[in-house]
């Protein structure tokens, strides 16, 4: 008895015109009733005029894997039960990556040892340190991220999230198969000048692998929430900026 207002509910939400903004209908009525409308998917990077930006890398068999020529390779994704040949109620697809693919969260334990052994996993990672105001810096071209080159960026003191774009980016190193060890990062010295001079958080909570191809420097407002892998100590997310 409880399942039925929630299907007539469902129902008269699909019926009523295309309830997501992405999705253009080519013949018909627009209902997902009508046999005759057929939906055309748009894939954007911005939503809502340009104000929500998509900066999260979307899973291709192309996509670079830490230490591999091979990318992620085919078999990603698949789909493992499906209803074009009306066996199954429903489309069912399988994942299967690494915990670290593509726009993805580290937790502690991915990189201290003990941290990992006492159980700090992407479970337990504060959400209020992934979401909120956010500064997009550029980092000079030239170098990995030193201390003279945190220096040289005059981060205001209270800003607590920081979105480093680098060389990265102008290489579009996400954008190619095979894994590039050349890819700009942090030095130790620049990791302790950020702790020692600036009100940052996300030092620790690593957010890696992001779109800012299309974005400029300036404060937006960060959304980015990884899957709850327990016992995992990272994982893939989706991350946003909003202007």
């Amino acid at each position: 008895m409880a399942l039925t207002p929630l299907f007539l509910l469902l129902l008269t939400a699909v019926t009523a015109e295309p309830a997501h903004p992405g999705y253009a209908y080519a013949e018909g009525d627009g209902s997902s009733c009508d046999v005759a409308a057929v939906a055309v998917a748009e894939r954007r990077e911005e939503f809502d005029g340009g104000r929500i930006v998509d900066i999260s890398h979307y899973y291709r068999e192309e996509m670079p894997e830490w230490e591999s020529a091979d990318g992620t390779g085919g078999g990603f994704l698949r789909l493992v039960r499906s209803m074009r040949n009306g066996s199954d109620i429903a489309n069912f697809s399988e994942l299967r990556l690494t915990a670290h693919s593509g726009t993805h969260v580290d937790a502690p334990g991915h990189v201290f040892d003990h941290y990992y052994h006492a159980g700090f996993d992407v479970d337990t990672l504060d959400l209020a340190i992934l979401n909120g105001p956010a500064l997009l810096v550029d980092v000079p071209r030239d170098s990995n991220i030193t201390a003279n080159v945190m220096e040289a960026l005059h981060i205001p003191k209270g800003v607590r999230r920081v979105l480093f774009r680098t060389l990265n980016t102008d290489r579009k190193l996400m954008w190619k198969k095979e894994f590039d060890t050349s890819y700009v990062g942090f030095m130790k010295d620049g990791a302790q000048w950020l702790i020692d001079n600036t009100d940052i958080r996300l030092e620790v909570i690593l957010v890696e692998a992001l779109n800012l191809e299309h974005v400029t420097p300036g404060i937006y407002t960060l959304h980015c929430l990884p899957l709850r892998l327990r016992g995992s100590e990272g994982s893939p997310a989706r991350c946003i900026l909003i202007k």
